[in-house]
């Protein structure tokens, strides 16, 4: 029983010297520069990163295809080749309000914009 109270009070003051004062600040930033450092070099020595699949973009596609012609459809495979070019195209065409198209009727350039 006293250990757990003993282990209770070092709790305590180790909770109070990381919320209420700023003595701890340079082993905490310390410690965390370590593991990101540490992080770096794995992932460098191991040549590879993490990519983020996308399961959502397949069912987007269907139904946004569902509402296009066929040459919308044909310039929108152009636009979700990757998450960058969708990025690109809604900086583009959906950041303003009467944003347009050249091939993209208005009402489905605001489809596509409120979907993605």
């Amino acid at each position: 029983m006293r250990g757990w109270i003993g282990l209770a009070i070092i709790g305590g003051i180790i909770y109070y010297f990381a919320t209420e004062t700023d003595k701890l600040d340079e082993p905490i930033e310390y410690v965390q520069t370590m593991f990101d450092t540490a992080d770096k070099k794995v992932s460098s020595m191991t040549g590879t990163k993490i990519q983020r699949v996308d399961h959502k973009l397949p069912i987007l596609k269907e139904k946004i295809y569902e509402r296009l012609s066929t040459i919308e459809i044909r310039e929108l495979d152009g636009v979700f080749t990757d998450s960058d070019s969708i990025a690109e195209f809604k900086e583009t065409y959906c950041s303003s309000s009467k944003g347009s198209h050249p091939v993209f009727s208005r009402d489905n350039l605001q489809f596509i914009c409120d979907q993605i």
